[in-house]
Order: structure tokens, then C-alpha cells, then sequence
């Protein structure tokens, strides 16, 4: 595994350039730090999550969410020269020459499908066990990128409840000038943090999970179709012309 720079990247310009425009008109980042407002905003859209998730989704959320900094190499013509090699193995030596491929396939999703070869299961059953498999991981991804994406649609309107709770501040010292600039501050940061948070990260999260949990989907349906053609003795050649419709 490597870093993925260009999230990497995105994150550090987005932020960047936030900042920057800040500073190019005239403004401190101090303007921008403010603790009240982080509060509001952060732990009220936790908070918010954590009533709508269930805990092994918000877990699997946190779990994964390392991936969109991982870069996430495309595995599909090495793969489809692995399963064209197991199949000239399987014609030359029967299934259980496939015993060892199945030892050494570090794939969790793979190596069930191999072992399934192995042990002798008719192709329709290996297809029904595989994408039950295929189906539950991905749905259970899917869940926990949309948890970012509720985040996103949450932060920036506890932003909002931030921006009014500091104006009711602001009403309520009205005769005190010396204590109106800090509730004018938090109103309108905790707007920026709301927005800023939704924009910049939860939503351009969940999206980057979403898209990586599809693109592990692709590639496991077409592993599916390459064990079951090898398990229904198809030639080597006809199973490669049909995986590598998977490229497209």
C-alpha cells in the first residue's frame, strides 16, 4: 500500500486555499480559531451520527476511512492473467492443482472462491455463495460511506444552530459592547466550520468510499465469473476474452 497524493493533495489545497484567501484579505487564522463554534459543530454533528448509526456501521466507518488516503492499485489485468493461469492449471492437473493457489491468494473474497474450486462445488452453487459475499461487503461499505455523507448534510445546518446561538449572545449583551465580538465571532465561524466540514471533508469523503467500494464490486464480479468459468471447464482463451469485457 502507498499513500494516494492526490487525496492527499486535495485535502491540503482545499484547506489551503481557504486560508490563503483569508490571509489575502487581510485576515488572521486566529480569526478563524475559534473553540465555542468547533464545539457546536463537531460534537453536535458526532452527536447526530452516533443517534442515526448503528455501531458496527459507525465502526466500519471509522475503519475504512484511512482508505481514501490508501491508493487503491487496479488489480484487473494482473488478475485476469492469475485466473487464466489457474485454468491452465485446473485442464492439466484437475482442481485440486489449484490447492496451492488457494494457500497463497492473500484476497479474502478470492481465495474463498478458489478453495470452493478446490473442494469440488458446482459452478451455479460457487456464482450464489460468492455473490451473496459480493453483495453483503459492498452493501456494508456503502453504509458506512453514507455515514460521512450524513455527516456532511448535518454539519453545516448545527453551523447554522451555532450562527444563531452566537447572535443570541450577541441580543443579549447588547449593553455590554466589550463581550459583542466574541458572540459576532462564533456565529459566524461556527457557519464557516459547518460548511467548510461538509464541502471540504464528509462529502468528498463519503464519495471517495463510494467509488472505492464499487471499483472492489467490479473487480470481485469479475473473479466470480473467472472461478466459476474455470469450475465449468471453459478454455483458458474464451475465459480470458470474457474477463477482459471487465476492462471496458
Amino acid at each position: 500500500m502507498r499513500p494516494d497524493f492526490l487525496s492527499l493533495i486535495g485535502v491540503a489545497l482545499a484547506f489551503g486555499t481557504i486560508l490563503g484567501g483569508n490571509f489575502l484579505e487581510g485576515g488572521h487564522i486566529s480569526a478563524l480559531a475559534n473553540g465555542p463554534a468547533a464545539v457546536i459543530v463537531i460534537g453536535g454533528t458526532v452527536g447526530a451520527i452516533l443517534l442515526q448509526t448503528p455501531i458496527p456501521v459507525f465502526k466500519h466507518a471509522l475503519r475504512i476511512s484511512s482508505q481514501v488516503f490508501i491508493f487503491q492499485k487496479d488489480e484487473l489485468q494482473s488478475s485476469i492473467a492469475k485466473v487464466v493461469r489457474w485454468s491452465n492449471v485446473a485442464r492439466k492437473e484437475g482442481l485440486l492443482g489449484l490447492e496451492r493457489a488457494s494457500e497463497q491468494e492473500a484476497d479474502r473474497f478470492v481465495r474463498k472462491g478458489v478453495q470452493l474450486l478446490v473442494d469440488g462445488t458446482e459452478p451455479g452453487t460457487i456464482r450464489s455463495i460468492l455473490e451473496v459475499d459480493l453483495d453483503s461487503s459492498e452493501k456494508h461499505d456503502l453504509q458506512a460511506a453514507r455515514v460521512f455523507e450524513a455527516m456532511g448534510g448535518y454539519s453545516p445546518t448545527i453551523g447554522i444552530i451555532g450562527a444563531v446561538m452566537g447572535l443570541i449572545h450577541v441580543m443579549q449583551n447588547l449593553a455590554e459592547p466589550e463581550k459583542l465580538g466574541a458572540g459576532i465571532a462564533t456565529a459566524f465561524v461556527a457557519t464557516i466550520y459547518g460548511i467548510a466540514l461538509a464541502n471540504l471533508f464528509f462529502l468528498p469523503f463519503a464519495a471517495k468510499l463510494t467509488a472505492q467500494a464499487k471499483s472492489r464490486s467490479h473487480y470481485r464480479e469479475m473473479m466470480i465469473e473467472g472461478v466459476v468459468g474455470i469450475a465449468e471447464g471453459d478454455n483458458p482463451r474464451n475465459i480470458e476474452l470474457r474477463l477482459r469485457g471487465f476492462l471496458n
